[in-house]
């Protein structure tokens, strides 16, 4: 048995837990590690983070915060900071993602915005999330040109379109900065949200929370890098969205115009940062597995700059890239 499993049984057998089978129960894109506890009529769920590569102190605020808002996250049960282990509550093993099909998208959908509603209109409160600011939007996106572009592509950028793509970079970070700031989970997807029987849906992977753009959730779910739907869906559920911000008190100017173009540029940010995050996981960390997510996340990029004159210059990289990929 690996020398951390060893300490972490140790530390739960502490806590006098007995009499539990320990099986992996996800591994995330972090150095995070989740074991799910089996006895003969529960379960639990350990997570392991090794303190020398993460900080588990965000990951517990936000868990007691985001459940005293009344969100279905895991409840700290226990937890060793100076070590990094964490004991937590059992959300179940249905991810979003396994249970998404055309007859269920509408209510799983709506389950995870009515959730979405209550995250954005009671945060932040008590609980004060970092700023998702400009500096932070910009080290995201240089993701895209220095682990895609320049590492796994080897693409090289002719002056003019780099000047092109600092001025795009630009316009994505105002677009970012002049929406109302809300409390932003970072990563609401589909492999990050349970199907459970109440209170659905279960919510994990939080501990990156920031107070930032009110669209940013909304595309993380709605143009999720691991399962994509027609535009015109993804239009209209983002206008029904509009909609029940306003009547939430979250948005407090009707413009449904201004909101869906707040929405799409947002999405091509969040897109860039991804693309270039899988890049990095393959190559720095070992993790090929999300390469294959790159060609739809690069497809959402590509489709939504063709439709905006000042990102004509991506759309046109994009396309390039996808013909080459």
């Amino acid at each position: 048995m690996p020398q951390r499993q060893q300490q972490l049984t140790h530390w739960l057998q502490q806590r006098g837990l007995r009499d539990f089978r320990l099986e992996p129960a996800s591994a995330d894109a972090s150095f995070r590690r989740y074991f799910r506890l089996r006895f003969d009529d529960r379960s639990l769920i350990a997570m392991d983070a090794p303190p020398e590569r993460e900080d588990s102190r965000p990951f517990v605020a936000a868990a007691r915060a985001f459940h005293a808002f009344g969100l279905n996250v895991p409840q700290v049960l226990d937890a060793d900071l100076e070590h990094g282990f964490v004991l937590l509550s059992d959300l179940g093993s249905t991810l979003y993602l396994s249970a998404l099909a055309a007859d269920t998208v509408e209510r799983l959908y709506g389950d995870a915005l009515g959730a979405l509603v209550v995250l954005q209109a009671c945060g932040p409160g008590a609980y004060q999330p970092p700023p998702y600011d400009e500096a932070l939007l910009r080290r995201e996106m240089a993701l895209f040109g220095d682990w895609y572009l320049g590492r796994h592509r080897n693409w090289p950028l002719s002056a003019a379109l780099d000047r092109d793509l600092a001025g795009i970079v630009a316009l994505l970070v105002t677009n970012a900065l002049e929406q109302p700031r809300v409390c932003v989970h970072r990563d609401f997807h589909s492999r990050n949200l349970m199907v459970t029987e109440n209170n659905n849906p279960g919510i994990l992977d939080f501990q990156d929370a920031v107070m930032g753009p009110v669209t940013y959730d909304l595309v993380s779910l709605l143009r999720d890098c691991y399962i994509a739907w027609p535009r015109e869906q993804v239009e209209s559920w983002v206008r029904g969205y509009h909609d029940l911000a306003l009547q939430s008190g979250i948005l407090r100017q009707e413009d449904e115009e201004r909101f869906v173009r707040w929405f799409d540029l947002m999405g091509v940010q969040r897109h860039l940062k991804a693309i270039g995050i899988f890049a990095r996981l393959n190559h720095r960390d070992g993790k090929p597995g999300y390469l294959a997510d790159i060609p739809r996340t690069l497809g959402y990029v590509t489709d939504v700059s063709r439709h905006y004159r000042e990102l004509a210059p991506l759309a046109e990289l994009g396309a390039e890239l996808l013909e080459t990929a």
